[in-house]
């Protein structure tokens, strides 16, 4: 991949909240000592975002909510795994100068995942049929283990768990189903929604690990009650730093301060959450 000759990167979505993208990637490009910022734009209109890096104003961008999606015939090029997945959270530019898309996601998950257990040969359900489940299915496959998708709506589960070749089960069924790993990449639970878990606490002791993908809040309703449950509970955060130091590889090519990352993304929603 291309090194950029300067160093101006950005988050393109909408809304975009109080994302920490970018408290996390300035401060990693600081300690790195790369003379980089990285800012949030808040995008009405995706062509003239994409615009920007194909003239070389930005010379990279993540990608969040909604445009994962969008924007695909944007680019010049797609990695194999964001192609898989059918969703883009990072651009870079090819060798020739053309757009490049990526997607950090699953490999963000996939790394946190194997931090606290192994993946192979494990089963994982996977909670809910969006673009973060797909990047899910596709990293516990390419890890070797054996996932489940689970899902409110039977139509979109059973269309994802046909397209990667797992089983579906409707949500109704949790009950029934014990895994390794439970992984939930709904929204469910996620602020400002805080008291409410895609999962009754009674079902949580079907499964050993219980990971949620949301980082904001820390400890989710469902990591409280899978606690309780005697689960070992994975926070979000990790996903988040890995998919981020995972962008800012690409880029530049180099290994980004991991820990210090997560360190900050910490304080800072503890520090949120104590206002």
């Amino acid at each position: 991949m291309k090194k950029p000759a300067a160093t101006l990167f950005a988050l393109f979505g909408n809304p975009l909240g109080h994302s920490l993208s970018p408290l996390m990637h300035n401060a990693a490009y600081k300690e790195m000592k790369i003379d980089a910022t990285y800012v949030p734009v808040c995008v009405e209109h995706l062509a003239d975002a994409i615009k920007q890096v194909q003239k070389g104003d930005i010379q990279g961008a993540s990608i969040t909510i909604p445009f994962k999606t969008e924007v695909i015939p944007y680019l010049d090029e797609v990695e194999r795994s964001a192609q898989r997945i059918g969703a883009v959270n990072t651009i870079g530019h090819n060798e020739k100068g053309g757009l490049i898309g990526y997607n950090t996601d699953w490999i963000g998950l996939v790394r946190d995942v194997e931090e606290s257990m192994e993946i192979r040969n494990k089963t994982f359900v996977i909670l809910g049929a969006g673009g973060a489940a797909r990047a899910a299915v596709f990293g516990i496959q390419q890890r070797g283990g054996k996932p489940l998708v689970i899902n409110r709506t039977p139509s979109r589960g059973e269309a994802t768990a046909r397209e990667f070749g797992c089983p579906f089960y409707p949500l109704s069924e949790i009950g029934n189903i014990r895994a390794d790993c439970l992984i939930n990449t709904t929204p469910v639970g996620m602020t400002p929604h805080t008291g409410t878990s895609p999962i009754e606490k009674k079902f949580l002791g079907n499964f050993r690990w219980v990971m949620d993908v949301i980082y904001n809040p820390v400890q989710t309703q469902l990591l409280k009650d899978a606690d309780e449950a005697g689960c070992t509970t994975l926070y979000g955060v990790g996903m988040f730093v890995h998919q981020g130091a995972e962008q800012i590889k690409l880029w530049m090519g180099m290994e980004p301060p991991r820990e210090l990352m997560k360190q900050l993304v910490l304080e800072k929603l503890s520090e949120d959450e104590g206002n």
